[in-house]
């Protein structure tokens, strides 16, 4: 087994599949409650932990969720109090990731790769990065398991969820602690900027083709895997970024998607 980690695409395809069975399930609650800009906001704030991280000699992991925890907490805090909801997440979003890049260019005697937060590294993915991925996501899909007929209620129904005894506020409040998780263990995949494209775009292709929620993230679960993978040997074969590439994979998925739902729905219409 040591032998088999040892080798960096092995690793990296791990890595991957590690983040799209996270992200994939969590993203179909991102796009039902249209939480795709916070999701943003939580990403952009990860270059902040990962310099805070560094700067005290801490875990990227932790400074990351912790720094991620802190912005979710804060934009759910802040909203409803003047400001418009996409305004307050606006103005968190740049002025974290601008505070983390600032922070990083202070840090002296460490050398930091902004590249590669900011658009992943998965073919430096170690077997303890793996160890730590694999970790985070299969405690985020325990969690979204563990809360999915609470989440989905809240979701399409707060008042009818509320009436049966559940809080919706703390059902967001699961899903915010969700997300800063996946947030943490995705970045040194497809890093900060491209984190929210993995957690929205799978959800999205899934959609035309999903008679149930649970089929919905199932099948963005599939395109999601098929995107890491498809992206790594398409990165190998034309030397190509390989966090982008990913999400340009997932993006010709979700084209494909929207132009057979399109056709089928064509096909569907009876003809006058």
């Amino acid at each position: 087994m040591t032998g088999l980690l040892d080798d960096f695409m092995v690793r990296a395809a791990l890595a991957g599949l590690g983040l799209a069975i996270a992200a994939a399930p969590l993203g179909c609650f991102v796009v039902w409650r249209r939480m795709a800009y916070f999701g943003d906001a939580t990403a952009h704030a990860a270059i902040l932990g990962v310099a805070l991280a560094l700067t005290f000699d801490a875990s990227i992991f932790g400074g990351v969720l912790a720094i991620s925890l802190l912005m979710a907490f804060t934009v759910s805090s802040l909203a409803g109090r003047g400001y418009a909801m996409d305004t307050m997440l606006g103005v968190l979003a740049h002025s974290a990731l601008a505070f983390g890049l600032v922070a990083a260019s202070f840090l002296s005697g460490v050398r930091i790769d902004l590249m590669a937060y900011l658009f992943g590294d998965i073919l430096a993915v170690s077997a303890s990065d793996l160890a730590v991925i694999w970790g985070g996501a299969l405690a985020v899909l325990a969690l979204v398991v563990w809360r999915w007929s609470s989440l989905l209620m809240a979701t399409l129904n707060p008042d009818l969820a509320f009436s049966e005894g559940l809080d919706p506020k703390r059902e967001g409040m699961v899903l915010t602690l969700a997300l800063a998780i996946v947030v943490a263990v995705a970045i040194k995949v497809v890093g900060a900027l491209l984190i929210t494209a993995m957690l929205i775009i799978p959800a999205a292709a899934a959609r035309p083709f999903s008679r149930t929620p649970e089929a919905m993230a199932v099948i963005a679960t599939a395109v999601a895997s098929l995107s890491v993978l498809g992206g790594l040997w398409s990165a190998f074969r034309f030397d190509t970024p390989t966090g982008p590439t990913i999400v340009c994979i997932v993006a010709a998925l979700f084209a494909v998607s929207v132009t057979a739902a399109g056709a089928l729905g064509g096909l569907r219409k009876p003809r006058r």
